[in-house]
């Protein structure tokens, strides 16, 4: 189901007024069976991919959670590490991994028939995957407690607005909320509409019109001088900005409209003056994500080569 379709135009509301209407105690099992029917709606086969994610981690958390020494805690750690990546690689980067494999023997002189899984790619897979990463990592850093409701657990891995888009969310500041009683706020609301409106707007009006020019001219670039080329590229800059940018800012306000705030995920970022500059500005849950679970762990900027 995607947000500028006519089954989230009549999805959306719906789960908001029913959200508003059922006692707060009720609520967790409606935003996730709600989560799991806009997933569903793609490919019903690929909710089982979340479950097994949710399954590992809601077990490798408690496990971890009993253990009193990181010590006891790592094969559980371990495990979570195996699956959800194992999982990501096998569906996202398999094929590219072979492809460039045979590629490779190719160059050598030694041409091999590699194996391809022919399935479709399941559809925000990495971004629940860094998801629940979050969590067993904090974890096992004792950071973070581990959750013994299963539902709650379960909704903080699929939770609808972020699931295909991002921004991917830290436990700490996504569990409180998603369990948290929000009461209708009719300023808070109308914020999350028109912040749900001008995301459609940059994906709907800009960067889907901007597609077609960019597609026409980089499917046939042999036919369109080098001026062409050069203001496709600028259309497809801002192509990609509006598009991705555009589903955050949905994602952002669909869950405000529910009281739930989500992290800013861009900021700008063709205003950046350095490279590294639009690194933070650019998709921020991603690259804060590679900074506090890759970057400094292994040193930061202390770390040698």
């Amino acid at each position: 189901m995607l947000f500028n379709s006519l089954e989230f135009l009549l999805f959306f509301p719906l789960v908001a007024v029913l959200y508003f209407t059922l006692p707060h105690r009720a609520r967790w099992a409606l935003l996730l069976s709600a989560s799991y029917v806009f997933y569903m709606a793609w490919n019903p086969w690929y909710a089982l991919l979340i479950l097994a994610s949710t399954a590992v981690d809601y077990v490798a958390g408690l496990r971890m959670g009993a253990a009193t020494e990181k010590l006891g805690r790592r094969p559980w750690l371990a495990l979570s590490l195996l699956v959800n990546l194992g999982l990501l690689f096998a569906f996202k980067y398999f094929a590219f991994a072979m492809d460039s494999a045979s590629a490779l023997f190719g160059w050598l002189g030694n041409p091999i028939e590699v194996p391809h899984l022919n399935v479709l790619l399941p559809v925000g897979i990495s971004f629940y995957t860094f998801q629940t990463l979050s969590y067993t990592i904090e974890v096992y850093q004792g950071r973070q407690q581990a959750v013994r409701h299963a539902g709650h657990f379960a909704l903080y891995v699929s939770f609808f607005p972020q699931l295909v888009a991002g921004p991917i969310e830290r436990p700490k500041n996504l569990l409180p909320q998603l369990i948290a009683k929000h009461d209708f706020d009719y300023e808070r609301i109308v914020s999350g509409l028109r912040q749900i409106l001008w995301g459609l707007f940059k994906k709907v009006v800009i960067a889907d019109r901007l597609a077609v020019i960019v597609d026409a001219v980089y499917m046939e670039p042999e036919r369109h001088p080098g001026s062409i080329l050069v203001l496709a590229t600028v259309f497809f800059a801002f192509q990609i900005y509006c598009d991705f940018s555009g589903y955050s800012d949905i994602a952002i306000g669909s869950a405000r409209v529910m009281g739930i705030n989500l992290m800013q995920n861009f900021r700008r970022p063709y205003f950046a003056t350095s490279i590294a500059d639009f690194w933070r500005r650019w998709h921020i849950s991603l690259s804060t994500w590679f900074g506090d679970y890759v970057y400094k762990p292994l040193g930061g900027s202390r770390g040698t080569t």
